[in-house]
């Protein structure tokens, strides 16, 4: 290979090319290669701290989940627990009042069996009174008066 004018010229304008691509071009293709690569670090960054993130509100949902469980399940309980005392209440008040109309009905009964009874006597002593008029207007002799008292008790 000869070494001529051509090849000084063409290693020449390769030199002047390289210079120039390493002054004008090279620094905003590196300015932008170092941009992006800090753009892709802090996106991977941000992911980094999403998914960290991502795991927390997950507990914190868990938890909260958990505790809400936990209340309702008190709440129910707390229900059922006001559910029976009311049932009990309401239990003790019908005892009560049934014994209230118990009462009201026994007193009922002894006064409608005073009154039977004092009626009875009432009409007892009209009969014997009929009885004994009727024992007087007659003669005083034992057949008479036994006639008589059965008359009377067959009346009764």
């Amino acid at each position: 290979m000869e070494i001529n004018a051509t090849l000084i010229g063409q290693l020449f304008t390769f030199i002047i090319l390289v210079w120039f691509i390493m002054k004008y071009v090279w620094p905003p293709i590196t300015k932008a290669l170092n941009e992006r690569e800090k753009t892709i670090a802090a996106g991977l960054q941000a992911a980094e701290r999403g998914k960290c993130e991502l795991i927390d509100a997950e507990r914190k949902a868990v938890n909260i989940i958990r505790e809400a469980k936990i209340e309702a399940a008190n709440v129910i309980d707390q229900a059922q627990k006001r559910m029976i005392q009311i049932i009990d209440e309401a239990k003790q008040d019908a005892r009560q009042e049934a014994a209230r109309i118990l009462e009201r009905a026994q007193a009922d009964i002894m006064r409608e069996v005073n009154q039977a009874k004092e009626s009875m006597r009432k009409q007892l002593a009209t009969l014997a009174i009929a009885g004994a008029e009727k024992i007087i207007q007659r003669n005083l002799d034992p057949s008479a008066q036994t006639a008589l008292l059965d008359e009377f008790v067959a009346e009764i």
